[in-house]
């Protein structure tokens, strides 16, 4: 059986697929990759069908060795240094790995989040019909730890594409977030909806994670009514607001219900997968969707 064994974990390494979409009543988040064009990628070059589950890395990047045969790998998502047995190898390109071969994604060079694919896919055993790893609820397998052996499936018909002609990004100056306003914006003053959410700059907080992105540093948004509002359904995207003040915005692994007021939603896209790739201190805009 081929597979590979994790020789260095990273600071978070976890198993992730397109996810478990369709069981929000029965409090299941959907969890699932964050930058979901990277992790499309990444398959797309190996000849795997998209729901194949690669590897979510987290600032720090993984080791990997071959075990039981040769295996053919691919990097994407956040641009970082790639090495095959201590030697340079290319970036979002497909790498033969031998039998016994070591793989070592570094550092995220701009970004947070790298995909680590392999042809035929991870083939851990699948929860709810997903093999992604949910911080949440639990669901899925647990996060990566050294000397874990993750098997490889069977490679389907596809070949390899090849490399695409990728440029690598930079840094970005800023997250600019598109939102879609309600359901409760008029749970806010006018002054803090039109005079700060979309006008003000925030600031990515390194208290963000696969549950939510968090912002801090710009001006905090202003109730026009008290209370408590009962919990209720929360989307992939939704832009919720604590007592603080400062939006939260929720990604993959978040809850299915919520009871602070959600101001708006980010629709589903490249906007979402830039910001799971936002690190902390980075700038964050909000504009009205379509504008």
């Amino acid at each position: 059986m081929k597979a590979l064994e994790v020789v260095r974990p990273g600071a978070l390494t976890t198993v992730q697929d397109l996810g478990r979409p369709g069981y929000a009543h029965l409090g299941v988040p959907r969890s699932g990759a964050l930058d979901s064009g990277a992790h499309a990628l990444a398959n797309r070059l190996l000849g795997n069908p998209p729901r194949a589950a690669a590897l979510e890395t987290t600032l720090d990047g993984v080791g990997l060795r071959a075990v039981g045969g040769p295996v053919t790998v691919v990097v994407t998502g956040a641009p970082c240094a790639v090495r095959v047995c201590g030697r340079p190898a290319p970036w979002g390109a497909p790498l033969l790995l031998p039998a016994g071969a070591e793989l070592e994604v570094g550092r995220a060079e701009s970004g947070v989040r790298a995909y680590v694919a392999v042809r035929g896919g991870f083939a851990v055993e699948p929860v709810l019909g997903s093999r992604s790893t949910d911080l949440l609820s639990g669901l899925g397998p647990p996060a990566l730890s050294a000397g874990v052996l993750l098997p490889v499936g069977p490679a389907g018909p596809d070949p390899v594409a090849g490399a695409d002609a990728l440029a690598v990004p930079g840094p970005p100056a800023e997250l600019v977030l598109p939102l879609r306003l309600g359901p409760r914006a008029d749970w806010f003053t006018a002054q803090s909806v039109t005079g700060r959410l979309l006008r003000a700059r925030y600031r990515v907080s390194a208290s963000s994670n696969r549950i939510g992105l968090r912002t801090e540093a710009g001006p905090p948004l202003v109730r026009a009514r008290g209370g408590e509002l009962p919990s209720e359904g929360m989307v992939l995207g939704a832009v919720q607001v604590p007592p603080d003040g400062y939006p939260v915005v929720f990604l993959a692994d978040h809850p299915v219900t919520g009871g602070y007021p959600v101001i708006g939603v980010v629709p589903a896209g490249p906007a979402l997968d830039a910001a799971a790739q936002a690190g902390p201190g980075l700038p964050v805009r909000f504009v009205i969707a379509g504008r």
